[in-house]
């Protein structure tokens, strides 16, 4: 049998077996899996090299399932945990607190983003945010129709929860060139369950490399059995199977008696995971402020308990547990992003400006950081600094992106009083993203302006389509309709608005005179 050229490589006097360690730790993962390739095509059955192989597919594959991932198509249309009856404000993402009193005094939904798409909340792409109505980047996405939409425009595939888990097999995966490494159907999964470290990668290589948890569920039971259902790792392995099943109740279960067994942090983010896929962010909260408690220091319970809070529009508390991480980890940048953000829609430009300043220090360079130092420095009166921002995002920005920036020069014309440019970049915006539902908004009020009054209602009716969650295009529409006369779709238009956003002061007052309207006829 004649070597590969791969084999060949290896220095004369020099173990191939501790080569291929070598590579795999330090991370050389194709180099490792081909050279375990062609050691295991002389020895078929050396298990030390089937060990790193199954390390270095496994860790290259490998995501950081620990933070809460998107919902897709089937989670939207099987929600079997979805209560019947609406849940009380603050108790769950799906009705977070939306008015200026729930929100704990932090920006209310008037000077608030819409969407952190629209105008970048933080920056900061953060995991989950568009798992339940009212909290997503474009809230509003998982119904069944945006389900089934892209994520991105021009794009129709749907979104599915397993999608960001598919991989394309290359030849480095097969053992012998010809067929799979592993077939995990025809493995005695009792036989691996009684060889600890071996089943440990064996159980690891199932869930992220082949992505089977059902096969991976049935190694944890033989496991935990062979254990005597002492070993905490096996029972969060096996609660991680569940929640990638569906099961949230049975993974419940088995984090509470992993964490019984050994309290660890990752089981405690898993737990408070499936709680907020349950729809329970307030036990969610408990979690993590628990484990903050025995584990202090940890940022990343105080960064999950923080978005909680975000997602309940409780800003504020979400604040102070930003600062706490700080304190902890100073260059953390969801944190510094979030805080950004928060001082800017609180009226401190100058203070975030700091801020995202300091992102760009540490590295962190995208067209987002620099679209939020634009406004910034546009609105602690830095004019020269904010076209150079702006010119920087432009650069950087990709096609979905480009429409943000373009809809914040828009903003920037109107605070200038420039609506011809205005009204072309709200054009350009929308003609990069078509439900872009700000731009269509603010496009909407200037054709008003123009006297367009047909045009103008066909955009707020676009808005309205690709953002129901948004109060603008109710409000705006039902004003142009009071003052065309048709006093009737005026009030259901701002039922709507006020549906929305039922603080908004100029919806109540419209609301009012349609009433004393009606009242009068």
């Amino acid at each position: 049998m004649e070597a590969s050229p791969q084999a060949n490589a290896v220095p004369a006097g020099l173990d191939p077996v501790w080569l291929a360690n070598s590579y795999l730790t330090r991370r050389k993962f194709d180099e490792c899996i081909t050279l375990c390739t062609d050691l295991l095509r002389a020895n078929p059955y050396d298990q030390a090299v089937w060990y790193i192989k199954t390390r270095a597919l496994t860790l290259q594959d490998w995501i950081d399932d620990i933070e809460v991932e998107e919902e897709g198509v089937a989670e939207v249309l099987l929600d079997e945990h979805a209560v019947a009856k609406a849940p009380r404000p603050g108790t769950s993402l799906a009705r977070p607190m939306t008015g200026a009193k729930g929100a704990g005094g932090g920006p209310s939904a008037a000077v608030r983003p819409m969407t952190s798409s629209g105008r970048p909340l933080t920056g900061f792409a953060r995991p989950g945010t568009s798992a339940r109505p009212g909290t997503s980047a474009r809230p509003g996405t998982s119904s069944v129709e945006a389900a089934f939409g892209g994520g991105r425009p021009g794009t129709s595939r749907p979104v599915t929860s397993g999608g960001r888990f598919v991989r394309l097999g290359t030849a480095s995966l097969n053992s012998d060139g010809s067929g799979v490494f592993i077939n995990v159907d025809k493995l005695d999964l009792r036989k691996y369950a009684g060889r600890p470290q071996l089943a440990r990668a064996l159980c690891n290589y199932i869930l992220y490399h082949e992505h089977n948890p059902k096969k991976a569920m049935e190694l944890c039971a033989h496991a935990t059995v062979s254990c005597n259902y002492k070993d905490w790792w096996w029972k969060a392995q096996l609660g991680k199977c569940y929640y990638q099943l569906g099961l949230l109740r049975d993974a419940e279960k088995q984090f509470l008696s992993s964490l019984k067994t050994c309290d660890i942090v990752t089981t405690s983010l898993e737990l408070a995971k499936v709680y907020i896929r349950l729809d329970q962010p307030n036990t969610a909260l408990e979690v993590y402020t628990q484990a903050a408690a025995r584990h202090p220091g940890e940022v990343s319970l105080l960064l999950g308990a923080a978005r909680v809070y975000d997602a309940l529009n409780e800003t504020v508390k979400g604040v102070e547990l930003y600062k706490q991480v700080l304190q902890y980890d100073a260059s953390n940048v969801e944190a510094i992003a979030c805080l950004a953000s928060f001082h800017f829609y609180t009226d401190q430009p100058e203070i975030a400006l700091r801020f995202y300043r300091r992102l760009l220090q540490m590295g962190v360079k995208n067209a987002e950081v620099y679209n939020n130092l634009g406004l910034c420095c546009f609105y602690a009166s830095q004019y020269d600094m904010a076209l150079d921002c702006f010119e920087k995002a432009f650069q950087l920005a990709d096609d979905t992106g480009m429409a943000d920036v373009w809809y914040n020069i828009g903003q920037i014309a109107i605070g200038i009083g420039d609506l011809g440019l205005a009204y072309q970049a709200f054009k350009v915006a929308v003609s990069m993203d078509s439900s872009h539902a700000e731009a269509l908004t603010n496009l909407g009020v200037l054709e008003s302006r123009k006297g367009n009054l047909a045009a103008a209602r066909s955009h707020y009716q676009a808005a309205q389509r690709a953002a129901e969650h948004a109060y603008e295009p109710w409000y705006n529409a039902a004003l142009l309709a009071m003052r065309e006369g048709n006093l009737e779709d005026s009030f259901k238009l701002v039922n709507k608005a006020l549906a929305a956003f039922p603080d908004h002061t100029d919806s109540q007052e419209l609301h009012a005179q349609l009433l004393k309207q009606f009242a009068a006829l």
